[in-house]
This record gives structure tokens, C-alpha cells and sequence, in this order.
């Protein structure tokens, strides 16, 4: 009887989820079984394997039909009519986006459907969850027939228990992938990066026991440097089984506590001779949680992040944010997924001569933040409030809150982040300030260990950049994007700029730039050319260095980037323009000013 009451609550959860359930964090180091690779996939912009042609939902009926493309049916016999055979259709790598591994869809925005076949002999006792990365946009996934959930945000992880539905012959994972534009998503219709649609991160099968660590946070203590805090979450507690040890081996810690009926255990641990987690010191400490025998492990580095007026501190010196933004493209153009593209990426950031990195304008593939983590290199990371979103729309905020959640919930025991940033260029109004301001409150009901920021916007006149945006009260760092020389204004008169602000917090410029095609050459009045970029940026770092409470910059961009808002033949050619690098890896003149200027802020 106790075993069918466990089915059935199994069974209950998993019809029931929803975009809101539970996220397991720390996936890498879990018992895994990757459906990466080929997968077959049909283009369907009718949403014909959705829709009934009276446009009933087809997985809202009690049964069915059986032209539902996500019951992946096969006639027969040979009277049969079936319009669809996902085993007869085109493939595809995932992960992957469908605009740069198929030529007759870079354009493509709607929707398609894709298919995984799979076995899996679920042992006896376990349970079964299927993890996805991320998919831009609107994912509606379903095993075996059955729909496990609707998810919405492109940039963020979700998952849906399997473990009632799962068989070890002959299962089929369908998922169908939307990545139309609409103004109340998040982001809305207008952006400045290309559409990518897909899978664009891994799909995994993560192996649990009946009661398992679900999450966890294990941080140094923001107001003791020698103490490590946070909390261990059990999914479906056992009470009668409820010890939880923590180990830390190089720092002698062996730590045991019991879990609450909540499923969560709080805890506080002393600590000594930590080694502090930096750009010149990134140490990270092989980390053990050990629950009911299992154990789970993880690489964790432990150091302090706050503000003390204008300054930021690092374990509790001043530092300067030597930075670069970046966005989350590899070297063909499409979405970066891998390793290697991560290495790629940082790897040229380093060589600029940075301590830090913006990944804009959403969160990266968690392979890019765990090799940061090891790089030693700061991350500021972002969610995709960016523009103008539709900041009245009460579902669009829940959206917004969501990718935080998720974003934060995967990425909150890497030391390399020090920084959430709330938004991009967001237009100022009541509205916008309400949800910006709701978002660092519940930013700070998750985390309280990191510094918060958006980047804003700035007014200029009579010879004055101004940083007013009311927002910023509610800020630890006020950053600014500003493009001097390339949206308006005289780079002549560039050091004679003066700026001023209202608050007394460290400053980041967290853009400025202007587009170059490498290998174009000219004189430094000539648009376009290297060396109009190079000028451009000798001037705004003369301006840069007048700007008050200065602590850091992340010039935008690190590589030229897709985006079908830049047409001009010849030069953008549907790329933005403005990189150091270009997208095929040459470095161009600006490059080496930002390196220079980068080396002298590290001596000074």
C-alpha cells in the first residue's frame, strides 16, 4: 500500500508541475545520463502537430489524436492516415540552434518540434528527472505521450520529473520549441542579438534516490570572513532519515546536522587558514554533502563581495573591474555551448588583460560560469530585462522573476559571480522603477552575498554626463551604458567631458564603443575603419578617467556578434560591429589601446 501511495504522489507531482517547480542545482557532478547528439526534428509554422484544424490544443483533450506530433504515432497499416514521421525526418545536433545548422532557417522564427528516442532501466527505488539547459524560447515537453510542462524564458535551466513514466525500451522525448517574438516576453520584440531558436543547452537524465539533495548554498558569511554559512534542501525528506554531513578536507571540516521538517537545514561553520578565492588566487576547495550515504560533490571557492561607499572590495580590498562584455556566440556564429567555446572566450578576455566579465544581456551556459570560477575571472550576470518590456504586465514581471530564480538557484555557489544585474537600457518611468525595484528585493530574499546592478542610462548637456536614474538608490553599483562617438557627441571634446552623479557608490561603465570591420583601414575621421574605433576608444578612455567614484568598465564587445538589425552591406553584413576582436578571431586596432590601458590600471 505504502508503494502505491508513493506512485500515486510521484505520478500527481509530475502531471502538475508547472514553470514554478523545484530546480536541481549542481547537475555536472550528478548521476547523469546525457541525450545530447542527434536529434530528428520537423518544421511545423502552422503548429499543425499542435492544433486540430478547428484549433483545439490537441494535449488538452482527454485523449489525444493521434496526429499529436508529441505521440510520435506510426500507422498500422497502410490505410492509415499519418502526415508526420519524426524517424523520417531531418537531424539535427543538440545542442543547437537551428539557425546556423540549417541554411533555410537562419531566419526561421516560429515553431519546431524535435525527437530524442532513448532507453533507460530506471532501477528499483530511484527516481528519474529530465534536465534541459535552456530552449528559446517557449518549450512544451513531453515523454512517452505525456506532457511534463510548459516553460518559457531562452536562457535559463527548468526540469520535470519522469520516474512513473519512464521504460526501459523505447521511450521518446518530444519537445516542441517556439521562438517567436512577443512584446510581453522577456526579452520583448526588440533586441540587438540574433534569434537563435533550439535546444541550445544539454539535455540530461539525473538519477535520484527517493529523498535526495535538491539545492543547496554553501558561502563564505558575508559579515565573517571565517565562517562558512548557507543551507542543505532535501526533495521529499524522509524524517526518519534526516543527517546530513558536510565535508571540506583541506579545511578540516566535518561538519553534521540534522534537516528541519521543512527539508532545509540551516548552518553555520567556523572556519580557518581559507585560502580566499581572486583573480591571482582563484582557489577553489573540493566540497562533500553527504546524505543517507550518497554523496554529492562540488568545487567552491569562498571569498567576500561589498561596497563601502565608492569603493568595491574583494575580501576586503579595493579592487578595480578590469572588464570586457561578452556575448554567448561561438566562433560559426551560432549559440556557445561548449566547453571549448567558453575557453575560446575567456581566453581573449584574459589576454586583454581583464579581471572581470559581463555576460550579457541573459545567463550563459553554466559551462562559461564554472570555467570563470576557475579562471578567476568576476562575472557580473544578467537576465534579459532589457529595452523596453512590457513593465505593467503583472505576468511579465512573474517571467522576469522566474529566470532570476532559476538563474541564481543554478549559479549562486560560484565565487566568480559577484555581481546580478537587474536590466539593460531600460526607458525610465513609475512602472519600470516598481519592477526593477521588486526585482532586487527578491534578488535579496535568494542572495545576499553579491552586489546588485543594472545598467542604466545617463542624461548629457552643457558639457555634463549625469547619473540620475532613481533606480540607483536601490543599487550596490551604479553602471551606465554611454557611446560617445558613435550614437552622438565629439570625440574632440572628449576630455573635457565632466560627470557627475548623485550617489555615492562605485561607478561602472558597464558599454561604450563603436563598430569596426577588421582589416578595414582609413583615417581616424573615417567611420567604420579600425582605426576611427581605435581613436574612438583613446578618447572615451580620456573621458572615462575623469568620471567620479570610477571602480570598473566592461566595454562592449569582446568578438562581433549575429544581429539582423546591423544590414549595412559590405560592412556589418548582419553583424555588430563593435568587438575587439572580429568574429573570425582577428584582433583589432583597439584591441591593443584597451590592453595597454589595462595594464596600467593593474600598476597603478
Amino acid at each position: 500500500m505504502k508503494k502505491l501511495l508513493t506512485t500515486l504522489l510521484l505520478t500527481f507531482s509530475i502531471l502538475g508541475q508547472s514553470q514554478n517547480q523545484n530546480l536541481i542545482s549542481n547537475v555536472p557532478n550528478r548521476n547523469t545520463t546525457s541525450l545530447n547528439g542527434v536529434w530528428n526534428y520537423i518544421v511545423d509554422p502552422y503548429e499543425t502537430g499542435y492544433y486540430s484544424f478547428h484549433h483545439d490544443v490537441y494535449d488538452k483533450q482527454a485523449k489525444p489524436s493521434n496526429a499529436a506530433y508529441f505521440n510520435n504515432y506510426h500507422a498500422v497499416n497502410k490505410q492509415e492516415l499519418v502526415e508526420y514521421d519524426f524517424d523520417k525526418s531531418p537531424k539535427i545536433n543538440i545542442p543547437g540552434d537551428w539557425n546556423s545548422q540549417v541554411p533555410e532557417l537562419k531566419y526561421y522564427e516560429g515553431n519546431v518540434w524535435f525527437k530524442k528516442s532513448f532507453d533507460y532501466d530506471l532501477k528499483a527505488q530511484k527516481r528519474l528527472f529530465v534536465y534541459i539547459g535552456a530552449i528559446n524560447y517557449k518549450a512544451d515537453v513531453y515523454l512517452n505521450g505525456k506532457k511534463l510542462g510548459t516553460h518559457e524564458g531562452g536562457f535559463t535551466p527548468f526540469n520535470y520529473e519522469v520516474t512513473s513514466i519512464v521504460k526501459p525500451k523505447d521511450n521518446y522525448l518530444v519537445i516542441k520549441v517556439d521562438n517567436t517574438r512577443h512584446k510581453e516576453d522577456v526579452p520583448t520584440l526588440n533586441t540587438d542579438w540574433w534569434n537563435y531558436g533550439g535546444i541550445t543547452r544539454d539535455v540530461t537524465l539525473i538519477e535520484e534516490s527517493a529523498s535526495f539533495v535538491e539545492d543547496y548554498t554553501i558561502q563564505l558569511d558575508k559579515k565573517d570572513k571565517n565562517k562558512i554559512s548557507g543551507f542543505i534542501k532535501i526533495n521529499n525528506l524522509n524524517p526518519a532519515q534526516n543527517a546530513v554531513a558536510i565535508a571540506i578536507p583541506e579545511l578540516k571540516i566535518n561538519y553534521k546536522g540534522k534537516v528541519g521538517a521543512d527539508g532545509i537545514l540551516k548552518f553555520e561553520i567556523a572556519a580557518k587558514n581559507i585560502s580566499y578565492w581572486s583573480p591571482e588566487n582563484p582557489k577553489l576547495y573540493a566540497v562533500t554533502i553527504d546524505f543517507n550515504g550518497e554523496k554529492l560533490k562540488d568545487t567552491i571557492g569562498f571569498r567576500t563581495i561589498e561596497t563601502q561607499e565608492d569603493k568595491i572590495l574583494l575580501n576586503g580590498k579595493q579592487i578595480f573591474l578590469r572588464g570586457i562584455s561578452i556575448h554567448e556566440e561561438n566562433a560559426k556564429g551560432g549559440r556557445a555551448n561548449s566547453e571549448e567555446d567558453a575557453l575560446r572566450l575567456l581566453n581573449w578576455a584574459k589576454e586583454l588583460g581583464c579581471n572581470y566579465v559581463r555576460l550579457a544581456h541573459y545567463p550563459h551556459n553554466e559551462n562559461i560560469i564554472r570555467m570563470a570560477d576557475q579562471l578567476g575571472l568576476m562575472v557580473w550576470e544578467e537576465i534579459p530585462v532589457y529595452w523596453t518590456v512590457e513593465f505593467t504586465r503583472k505576468e511579465t514581471y512573474t517571467n522576469a522573476q522566474d529566470q532570476l530564480t532559476a538563474a541564481v538557484t543554478r549559479d549562486k555557489n560560484r565565487a566568480c559571480i559577484i555581481i546580478w544585474s537587474m536590466a539593460n537600457e531600460t526607458p525610465i518611468s513609475d512602472a519600470r522603477n516598481n519592477f526593477i525595484k521588486d526585482l532586487v528585493a527578491h534578488t535579496k530574499s535568494l542572495d545576499t552575498t553579491r552586489l546588485i546592478s543594472a545598467a542604466l542610462l545617463t542624461q548629457s548637456g552643457d558639457g555634463f554626463g549625469t547619473i540620475n536614474d532613481e533606480i540607483g538608490q536601490y543599487l550596490d553599483i551604479i553602471a551606465f551604458n554611454q557611446y560617445l562617438g558613435w550614437y552622438g557627441g565629439n570625440l574632440e571634446d572628449a576630455e573635457k567631458i565632466r560627470w557627475k552623479t548623485k550617489y555615492n557608490k562605485p561607478v561602472i561603465v558597464s558599454e561604450f564603443g563603436g563598430d569596426a570591420k577588421a582589416g578595414l583601414h582609413g583615417e581616424k575621421n573615417e567611420r567604420w575603419t579600425e582605426e576611427y574605433q581605435e581613436y574612438l576608444y583613446i578618447q572615451n578612455l580620456k573621458m572615462i578617467e575623469n568620471i567620479p567614484h570610477l571602480s570598473g568598465l566592461s566595454p562592449w564587445i569582446l568578438v562581433d556578434f549575429r544581429s539582423p538589425r546591423r544590414l549595412l552591406p559590405g560592412i556589418q553584413d548582419e553583424y555588430n560591429r563593435k568587438g575587439l576582436i572580429s568574429n573570425d578571431g582577428q584582433k583589432k586596432k583597439a584591441f591593443y589601446i584597451m590592453h595597454d590601458w589595462y595594464e596600467k590600471k593593474k600598476n597603478e
